[in-house]
């Protein structure tokens, strides 16, 4: 697989549908002018505008990390006043350290390990 993808959730807080979107676009900008190791960062809403969810990708932890300290102030924006109920998922491998880092700053994430794909395959 080569790289880490994070799927995140989080619920929008009733009545701030606007401001939800206002911050993601802040956040999207943040990334698009500092990040240098972010290959996606996708947000996506449902059709009643109360659930969200992010994709992202990065070649490594390295690249989420990096990620993590540049929209810090904006994510806190965003879970203070207009989401909440944050989850996060994440596929690829990943250091135990890396995941005691993600559950100090997020929360304890869902993690998933590659075994089987068109491209390759796991050592088993």
């Amino acid at each position: 697989m080569g790289s880490l993808e994070v799927i995140a959730h989080a619920k929008v807080r009733p009545g701030q549908l606007e401001g939800f979107k206002a911050q993601a676009a802040e956040i999207v900008r943040l990334t698009r002018e500092q990040d240098t190791h972010t290959l996606r960062c996708d947000w996506f809403i449902n059709s009643d505008g109360t659930e969200c969810e992010v994709h992202e990708m990065f070649p490594d932890e390295q690249g989420l990390i990096e990620h993590s300290m540049h929209i810090m102030e904006a994510r806190s924006v965003l879970f203070r006043d207009f989401a909440y109920d944050h989850q996060a998922t994440l596929y690829g491998e990943v250091s135990q350290d890396f995941i005691n880092l993600v559950t100090e700053r997020m929360g304890a994430p869902t993690v998933f390990s590659f075994v089987q794909g068109l491209e390759q395959s796991a050592a088993v």
